[in-house]
């Protein structure tokens, strides 16, 4: 069984509740538009790090991180990417790219709204954590947590905090 921790569209900045609300995950996820390397760095000192650039992500960035991930925890097979689109909705060349993978999860973030939804034509699920950064349209700053057992995917959960009540801060 694993733990994970799944974020993105931090945008350079390093909310100290990540800390509390992944304390008990073995991974975290970030689907891009980290922002700084400072970010990338922090998250990988505190647990194993699985993570794509986004589309603000700079070179340095894009150095560390692909642009598409694609790889198994236990018997779950994920596709993570930044702007991969939604159910219905998917960027040009993803649904081509889905059909082949055959992914039992699709990630993606950029849009800053959280999404949690089944896809019955691809039979996957899709997951978008929303915004867990300080900047952008979001009023809302979230994050989900989930565990994976063989091929089980549950016990899904979310944070939120009002972007009003988060520290201005890195």
């Amino acid at each position: 069984m694993k733990k994970i921790g799944l974020l993105s569209d931090t945008h350079g900045w390093f909310n100290p509740k990540i800390l509390d609300f992944f304390k008990g995950c073995d991974e975290i996820w970030h689907a891009g538009d980290i922002g700084t390397t400072e970010v990338a760095d922090r998250l990988s000192e505190f647990k194993r790090l699985r993570a794509v650039f986004g589309n603000v992500d700079g070179q340095e960035l894009r150095l560390m991180f692909p642009k598409i991930q694609i790889f198994n925890v236990e018997d779950v097979k994920v596709v993570m990417t930044h702007i991969g689109g939604y159910p219905g909705r998917y960027e040009t060349g993803m649904t081509l790219l889905l059909a082949s993978e055959k992914p039992d999860i699709f990630i993606s973030g950029h849009s800053h709204i959280l999404k949690v939804m089944r896809d019955p034509a691809m039979n996957l699920l899709h997951i978008n954590p929303g915004a867990a950064g300080n900047s952008g349209f979001h009023k809302v700053i979230t994050m989900v947590r989930f565990q994976i057992d063989g091929k089980d995917i549950s016990n899904m959960e979310v944070y939120e905090l009002d972007r009003k009540k988060a520290p201005m801060n890195f």
